[in-house]
């Protein structure tokens, strides 16, 4: 009897620990498929979430784009030396047109009336001319920047004539003194030049659409009627001459920027580079 009651107690304690076992196995199912719920929920919000913010992020966000158009300017340097040079008149405009990217259609018009006085003649120069080439921006802009960084070749053509005021005759022995001034007045009209010029500049926006602006341009010659009885000391355009066909200018510009039409920018795509894989190191067979 004692037997019996001994091997009834054993039977049910080990079915008693086999119930909590198999009730731990069913409370931790429980608890893992939760977290596993509670994960995916999350995850479904988080991607809800930020699926909503790119909405809101694509409607307020406006297209970047750049402005197209006409840079209108005037000659400053021209202008302020009519007011301090009284041997000098003259006044120009230019403008640029964007017509690409980087690339812009460059004219200049001016006009001139100027004076030059050399030791041994006196002229008077007045004209008008025209210039007309190509204008490449160099620089990178900033987020809504309009600067510019420019390279330019082109051609230039002066119509003009020419007056000599008074002359002096070349004595290389003056031992009897020198000779006495000449007046002339002659006028010779229908002179023409053209030449050609390479130029480098900057324009940098000041205020909403105004620009200021310098450049400097490297001339030379291709042709020059000349009158008959002296050479052009002046060309309207070109400047002084010097004896030579290579001269220089200088422009300093106040302009304003009048916009056409307006271009959507469209962002370079880069092709992202295949990661490599990590190397995995293998595994040594572990001797017994």
């Amino acid at each position: 009897m004692r037997q019996l009651l001994k091997y009834s107690f054993s039977i049910c304690f080990l079915l008693s620990l086999f119930f909590v076992q198999a009730q731990e196995k069913k409370t931790t199912t429980k608890i893992e498929d939760v977290k596993i719920t509670d994960s995916k929920t999350a995850t479904a919000t988080k991607k809800n979430t930020q699926s909503k913010l790119d909405t809101v992020k694509t409607e307020t966000e406006k297209p970047k784009t750049d402005r197209y158009g006409l840079i209108v300017g005037v000659d400053i340097n021209k202008v302020a030396r009519s007011f301090y040079d009284s041997n000098y008149k003259g006044i120009a405009f230019t403008g640029d047109y964007r017509f690409s990217k980087k690339n812009y259609i460059y004219a200049e018009l001016g006009s001139e009336d100027i004076t030059v006085e050399d030791p041994l003649l006196t002229t008077n120069t007045k004209g008008t001319y025209i210039k007309f080439g190509l204008n490449r921006n160099l620089y990178t802009n900033w987020l809504d920047m309009e600067n510019l960084i420019t390279v330019g070749v082109r051609g230039g053509f002066s119509t003009f004539n020419e007056k000599l005021n008074n002359y002096l005759i070349y004595n290389p022995h003056p031992y009897f003194g020198s000779s006495e001034i000449i007046d002339s007045g002659i006028t010779h009209d229908g002179l023409t030049a053209s030449w050609m010029e390479v130029s480098t500049g900057l324009n940098v926006k000041v205020f909403n659409n105004v620009y200021v602006g310098f450049a400097l341009q490297l001339k030379v010659l291709i042709t020059n009627s000349e009158p008959s009885d002296f050479e052009n000391l002046y060309i309207p355009g070109f400047n002084r001459t010097y004896d030579g066909n290579f001269g220089a200018g200088f422009n300093y510009t106040v302009a304003y920027f009048i916009p056409i039409y307006k271009k959507k920018v469209v962002p370079v795509k880069t092709e992202a580079t295949p990661k490599e894989k990590p190397n995995t190191p293998v595994k040594k067979a572990q001797r017994n």
